[in-house]
């Protein structure tokens, strides 16, 4: 099917909530027992990255950071709340995923917010690249539980 200018003109990128929503879906399809591992860090999509947390990782543009793991990973003592400690949090940046997902039309804009939340939670649990990937790849062929 040819697409012509016509196709576009009611199209608008996804919006936070949308991001939102593609988010709980990656989480719902976490496989297991990644996904129960993970049941009690929560997830919320903002524009871009604050401009301390850039300076915190020496970027210069906000459309370099996609996602950030905040909160007390697991390998950090993280395994048992501290009083007054906040929950643990993946946070997606829109316009970042947005720009990465226009500029490489190998994975779907759902793919893309998988990776990152697989990532970012990696980082919680302390696991390799490695151990990310074969999660990927499980949440890929949908074997989320």
């Amino acid at each position: 099917m040819a697409v012509t200018g016509t196709d576009w003109s009611g199209q608008r990128a996804p919006s936070l909530d949308d991001f939102e929503a593609l988010a709980s879906h990656a989480l719902a399809n976490l496989p297991e027992p990644f996904k129960s591992l993970a049941a009690d860090v929560t997830c919320s999509v903002a524009e871009f990255a604050e401009d301390d947390v850039l300076e915190g990782f020496g970027m210069d543009s906000p459309f370099e950071l996609m996602g950030l793991f905040s909160g007390v990973g697991m390998t950090e003592d993280g395994a048992v709340p501290q009083t007054g400690q906040l929950p643990n949090n993946v946070l997606l940046y829109r316009r970042a995923i947005l720009d990465y997902w226009a500029e490489h039309d190998d994975n779907s804009l759902g793919e893309i917010v998988t990776h990152v939340l697989i990532h970012e939670l990696g980082h919680h649990f302390g696991f390799s690249d490695e151990e990310m990937e074969a999660i990927e790849v499980a949440a890929e062929a949908g074997d989320g539980g």
